[in-house]
């Protein structure tokens, strides 16, 4: 038996390239160890997912058959987008999720995203995760032979409950013809459908799912992946467009005028609509988004916390200081305002257009929020994975 390679286990999640360093006996693995950490907890079931990734069905039948090793029962709720995961545990009161996805990723990644009993794993969780992984030997070992039972394996379809749940949430002041682009990742499935039931005429960009990503890559964060975004505002008469990653947990916005509202931006708009409601709240945002936020906050009532980059993280700040409302420059928004403080990019395209609806003009109110300087995301390609961790030891 190989061991696991310790370089998939990251800061927020689990990942790696299929076949080399993530296979699928990690993924069996994994799921035992994530069994025998919902059994130190009280948790007897899981919800797992998946992206439109072609090596999602077999990582997912991996992950439940380590799930059900270690006594977990599994709803496995198909391809879905990452938000609709962490919905499905509250809608099936379990608390504990795995998204098997590879985000932003090119194809021949995936990873998983995990939640148990309601945390979302990070930095030292997710290395307790890999230790207890490590320390055991074969699946049945690593899944607990403490486990009393074989865990169960059932499908279930959330989409028309998550889409009910947003419609009854949130209200347009008037209809709007928008532009979406989804990259051909999971929410391609789910937002066009869900802003035409918000009232919304949608032209669509790249919402056939399709895991090879034939047209481009699906990171909203990144300029070069929103130019055909652009290039459909300029050409039709969409008065906004909406960009999400491959897993439908960021959210990319572009005005008609084809200029990019980073999400540090955008959290001023939300940030001032829920302090209307919530006066002297908490807002939490992460280090790389704009100075401007710190008085934009005071302004409207409210107390800036500048937090540490990372959903996870972030997320776990959010759930510990009851916040309503956080957001990271990457593009994850958290509302705990009439949602459920997980980062939900659907979601939070619908929280968008309900405030733009309650303009005439939409591009005059975004491209007229506080804009400064802001450094773009710098990657430095490397030769190996798991390079990165001797390249920042050596800088430090």
């Amino acid at each position: 038996m190989k061991p696991i390679a310790p370089e998939i286990f990251k800061a927020y999640d689990i990942r790696g390239i299929v076949d080399r360093t993530l296979t699928e006996e990690a993924a069996e693995r994994i799921g035992g160890g994530l069994a025998t950490m919902g059994r130190a907890k009280g948790v007897s079931k899981f919800v797992v997912g998946r992206d439109g990734r072609l090596s999602g069905p077999k990582l997912s039948r991996a992950l439940a058959r380590g799930l059900n090793a270690g006594g977990m029962d599994v709803i496995d709720i198909g391809v879905v987008a990452t938000p609709m995961v962490y919905y499905a545990t509250h809608l099936f009161a379990t608390g504990s999720g795995v998204m098997v996805t590879g985000s932003h990723n090119p194809p021949e990644y995936n990873g998983l995203k995990m939640m148990v009993d309601g945390e979302t794993l990070a930095a030292e969780t997710i290395q307790d995760l890999r230790r207890l992984v490590e320390k055991a030997a074969p699946v049945q070992q690593t899944a607990g032979m403490t486990a009393s039972r074989n865990g169960t394996l059932e499908t279930a379809d959330i989409s028309s409950s998550y889409l009910d749940r947003i419609v009854s949430d949130v209200k347009l002041a008037r209809p709007m013809t928008i532009a979406v682009d989804c990259g051909n990742g999971s929410p391609g499935a789910f937002a066009p459908k869900l802003f035409r039931r918000l009232g919304c005429e949608v032209i669509e960009l790249f919402c056939e799912v399709d895991g090879t990503f034939p047209n481009h890559h699906p990171d909203p964060s990144k300029p070069e992946n929103l130019k055909d975004l652009v290039s459909e505002l300029a050409r039709t008469d969409a008065e906004v467009g909406l960009a999400f990653d491959g897993d439908g947990d960021r959210l990319g916005v572009v005005t008609k005028n084809g200029r990019i509202i980073y999400p540090d931006r955008q959290l001023m708009l939300f940030a001032e609509e829920v302090l209307s409601r919530n006066p002297g709240a908490e807002i939490i945002f992460d280090v790389k988004c704009t100075r401007n936020l710190f008085p934009w906050i005071r302004k409207h009532g409210g107390r800036p916390l500048l937090w540490k980059t990372g959903h996870s993280l972030i997320k776990a700040k959010l759930r510990e200081s009851g916040a309503p409302l956080a957001g990271e420059m990457s593009g994850h928004v958290f509302f705990k305002d009439r949602w459920y403080g997980f980062d939900d990019g659907m979601y939070a395209g619908a929280r968008m257009l309900e405030l733009l609806s309650r303009v005439p003009d939409a591009t005059q109110l975004l491209e007229s929020l506080p804009d400064s300087i802001s450094t773009p995301e710098l990657n430095i390609p490397l030769a190996a994975e798991g390079e990165n961790h001797q390249l920042i030891a050596e800088l430090q």
